[in-house]
């Protein structure tokens, strides 16, 4: 018969429970910090993935998904159909007066105009707008170049950064005062050139503290063994 007290049983029952949690865990962390830049690329290509089936779901008659994924997008980009690509239409771009006069599409007022997805005639707008498309379309190819030449690619300094944020930056807010109109050529270039930028400058960061944490590619759960190297 076991005599120990109460407390002391269930801590000795607990402790394997708490080792393997933690072990698990660990691991876990170590194998996103080993692969950052795989999760990364997947992460944007689901990103810009998702918003383009909407429109494919939407052409099959698969309304609910599609319309699961414009809800979620919505927090995360106006959506306005003039700034948007359409597939499946007569045009993968609409200006305002070509859009149907539906009391939705037709709106002045963005909240409501953001709503129009769109229909048989027109297509089916993808679920973030273009300039959005460009930015993260950018990143996850620039995730790939960066794959492919990763340790010759040179570090972006930061102002560089800011040249290729500006003509995001000039061509966005001057249509946002009402000075210019921008077109779907210049959101695209323009986010594509952001995007792009961006990447080249946090990825190279990125991958230099990762080499810092492990200089010798060895995990957090392996620093106790005889580790193996990368490569």
């Amino acid at each position: 018969m076991d005599n120990r007290p109460l407390e002391q049983r269930v801590a000795d029952l607990q402790s394997p429970l708490i080792e393997k949690f933690v072990a698990f865990f660990s691991r876990l962390a170590d194998g996103v910090l080993h692969h950052w830049l795989a999760i990364l690329n997947i992460l944007f290509l689901l990103y810009v993935a998702l918003p383009v089936l909407a429109p494919a779901l939407m052409e099959i008659g698969a309304k609910t998904p599609a319309r699961v994924i414009y809800t979620i997008y919505r927090p995360a980009c106006h959506q306005l159909p003039e700034r948007s690509f359409f597939l499946f239409g007569e045009s993968p771009v609409y200006d305002r007066n070509a859009l149907p006069a539906n009391g939705i599409a037709d709106s002045d007022n963005v909240l409501v105009r953001r709503k129009y997805i769109g229909d048989a005639t027109h297509g089916y707008k993808v679920a973030i707008c273009q300039r959005d498309v460009a930015i993260y379309g950018a990143m996850f190819l620039m995730g790939l170049l960066f794959a492919l030449m990763r340790g010759h690619l040179p570090k972006l300094p930061g102002k560089w950064l800011l040249l290729f944020a500006l003509p995001m930056l000039l061509d966005g807010s001057t249509q946002l005062v009402g000075l210019r109109s921008s077109t779907w050529l210049l959101r695209l270039i323009t986010g594509a050139f952001f995007g792009a930028g961006l990447v080249w400058y946090i990825y190279p960061l990125l991958d230099a503290s990762m080499r810092r944490s492990f200089p010798d590619g060895t995990s957090r759960a392996q620093t106790k063994t005889n580790p193996p190297k990368f490569g």
